[in-house]
């Protein structure tokens, strides 16, 4: 079901809420946790309110994106490892839209071509024992959207040379996402973690044998393992785990 500001009903099996534009999808998500069955989402093309990285001012791109959010309320086996899964959830949505093969930069960036164009941020409410998974799919956005978010490693698909329709395209990505991506295709991880999908995540992984530089150093990317964690072996041999982020080789500018 697809609840709109005029409450519009179409077929689907999950509560999905629809708004023109909003302020921000994971805020409106979380103040109004109750209207969410095990799984559900809402969606817009115009947020007015979101997060830029790394304290940069937001820009709204109207019409040009689309901004999702799934609630989750149903217990996983290895919550830390959502943003992994979700990562995996999104790239087949989207090979299942266009075509496309889109590789992850460890934990959960999507590349097209080398450029980013899907963030995805997750967030616990213990005391609602839900989950809501914020993600942000750039579909047809202009380079000067781009520049004015001092973005110089991020891109849209449509500057990619994918054919996207943003009448159509917002809704459809929406509802596989969540009867798909979230619902059906959980049902491994959310018994068994991030084991489930583990293979499938580390075939995407752009990092995987690269070299990557982290804060003290810098090693070969050599596997994934079973609590999603990177794993580097460094020049002097020895293997470091990280759980934050890494610079890789030929990604977002590192040389």
């Amino acid at each position: 079901m697809v609840n709109s500001m005029n409450d519009e009903q179409h077929n689907g099996c999950n509560d999905l809420f629809y708004f023109p534009e909003v302020g921000s999808t994971n805020t409106w998500a979380k103040e109004h946790l109750d209207r969410f069955g095990p799984v559900g989402a809402v969606y817009t093309t115009s947020q007015t309110a979101g997060r830029g990285r790394l304290g940069r001012t937001w820009v709204n791109a109207a019409g040009q994106a689309l901004y999702y959010t799934v609630v989750l309320k149903v217990p996983l086996a290895q919550p830390e490892t959502l943003p992994l899964f979700a990562s995996l959830a999104v790239a087949d949505a989207l090979r299942e839209r266009y075509g496309i093969d889109c590789q992850i930069k460890w934990p959960n960036d999507l590349l097209l071509r080398g450029k980013k164009i899907v963030g995805i941020l997750c967030e616990g409410i213990p005391d609602q024992n839900a989950i809501v998974c914020g993600i942000g799919i750039n579909l047809a956005q202009p380079q000067s959207y781009f520049d004015a978010m001092e973005l110089p490693h991020a891109s849209s698909l449509a500057l990619q040379g994918v054919a996207v329709n943003r009448e159509e395209d917002p809704g459809r990505l929406a509802r596989t996402l969540t009867d798909f991506g979230f619902d059906r295709a959980l049902y491994g991880f959310e018994r068994e973690g991030f084991a489930a999908c583990r293979e499938r995540y580390k075939a995407h992984c752009v990092n995987l044998g690269r070299r990557v530089r982290y804060d003290g150093g810098e090693g070969d990317a050599v596997d994934v393992d079973e609590n999603g964690r990177l794993v580097v072996q460094d020049s002097a041999g020895q293997t470091r785990i990280f759980t934050g982020e890494v610079s890789v080789r030929g990604i977002y500018g590192m040389v």
